[in-house]
C-alpha cells in the first residue's frame, strides 16, 4: 500500500495546531524511536505472548500503510498503520502519540485518517487488537468514542486475556 495523500487536521486543542498526516518509513529515523518506544512499552505492560505489536521491518510491509502526523515545522507527534488483511478487512497498528502530544487530539487524527483511506481503497470493516490492562483504557475509549464496539479474535489472533478485540464496519 502506498499513499500520496496528505491530510490536514485541525485537533483545535492544545499546543498542535494544524496536524498534516502522510505516509512515512518506520526506517525514519524520528519515526524509527517512536516505534522502539511503543515496543519497549508493549513488552512493560503485557506479557510476551500478549505483545502483537509489529516491529520496524513487518511495518515496511507491501500489505501496511504507516503514516506519521507531525506538525508544520516536521515535528513528529505520532504513528499509526493500517494493515490490509484481505477480504474487506483492515487491521490499525502501531497506533502511538509521543508522550508530549498525548491529549492533543493527534491519536484521534490518526485514527480518522486511517479510517478514511480504508474507505478509499474498498474495506468493509477495520479491526484492532490492544490490551486489556487499565493501561490501554485510553486507548480503548478512544476507539469506542469513534463507533469501534468490541468483537472476538478476527484474522490470526486467539483469545488472549491481555487482549480486547473491536472493530468497525466502514
Amino acid at each position: 500500500m502506498s499513499s500520496g495523500t496528505r491530510t490536514r487536521y485541525s485537533p483545535g486543542v492544545g499546543k498542535t495546531g494544524d496536524v498534516q498526516i502522510d505516509a512515512t518509513s518506520p526506517h525514519a529515523d524520528d519515526v524509527a524511536a517512536l516505534l522502539t518506544e511503543h515496543l519497549t512499552e508493549m513488552l512493560v505492560t503485557s506479557p510476551p505472548e500478549s505483545v502483537h505489536a509489529l516491529p520496524h521491518d513487518a511495518l515496511a510491509a507491501a500489505d501496511v500503510l504507516l503514516v506519521a502526523a507531525r506538525t508544520s515545522d516536521d515535528h513528529l507527534l505520532g504513528i499509526g498503520a493500517l494493515k490490509d488483511h484481505g477480504d474487506g478487512l483492515g487491521e490499525l497498528k502501531a497506533m502511538r502519540t509521543a508522550g508530549a502530544a498525548r491529549g492533543h487530539g493527534v491519536g484521534a487524527a490518526i485514527l480518522l485518517h486511517l479510517l478514511d483511506l480504508a474507505r478509499e481503497r474498498g474495506m468493509a470493516r477495520v479491526a484492532l487488537e490492544t490490551g486489556s490492562q487499565d493501561h490501554f483504557a485510553p486507548a480503548r475509549r478512544l476507539y469506542a468514542r469513534h463507533g469501534f464496539t468490541e468483537c472476538g479474535p478476527f484474522a490470526d489472533y486467539r483469545l488472549d486475556p491481555c487482549s480486547v478485540f473491536m472493530t468497525l464496519d466502514l
